[in-house]
């Protein structure tokens, strides 16, 4: 049994949750989002709260309890409040900006790093080195973050790269002249 898995979901005012053919569909004040489910997984869908179960007869069900009830929460949470992510640039000459829908990340290298932004994802940048991606789909909006991230991680002898807001980056000691 999943402990996780048997927690009821709150619904709050404005969110529809609905099931049709192994897919759960959430709507919500800041937009819809869709969601493929197994066979042995049955919601139970009343008007405040979603409740999660498998069918136990089925192998392997039970595995996949806690993930689809995580699956759906972050649905409803991302559809009324939606998640966001922050990243710092620490560097000289480390900076970024938003053209038309790609965004420019100049880290160092010697041409212009142009990325896309995904459909459904925003991003704004502040003070030219603070980046912050906003969506209402968990893990796009973390998968975007980690591409922005990977160009530059951040480094532990100086400190430089593209780091999350608030992420401690463990220094080490440079080399020193031995005799």
């Amino acid at each position: 049994m999943s402990r996780k898995g048997n927690l009821p979901i709150p619904l709050p005012k404005g969110v529809e949750v609905k099931v049709a053919n192994n897919e759960v569909t959430v709507k919500g004040p800041k937009g819809l989002l869709t969601q493929s489910i197994l066979e042995s997984v049955n919601l139970a869908i009343t008007d405040s709260l979603v409740v999660v179960s498998v069918d136990q007869s089925t192998e392997n069900a039970s595995a996949f309890h806690g993930l689809y009830r995580s699956l759906i929460y972050n649905m409803v949470v991302g559809t009324t409040q939606g998640f966001e992510k922050k990243l710092e640039m620490i560097g000289v000459g480390y900076r970024a900006a938003v053209k038309g829908n790609s965004l420019d990340v100049q880290v160092g290298f010697s041409h212009p790093t142009l990325l896309p932004i995904p459909e459904g994802i925003s991003v704004a940048v502040e003070k030219n080195t603070s980046i912050c991606i906003t969506g209402i789909d968990k893990q796009r909006v973390g998968q975007f973050a980690a591409d922005i991230r990977s160009l530059r991680p951040p480094e532990p002898y100086q400190g430089k790269g593209i780091r999350y807001k608030g992420e401690y980056v463990r220094r080490k000691a440079g080399k020193t002249a031995s005799r």
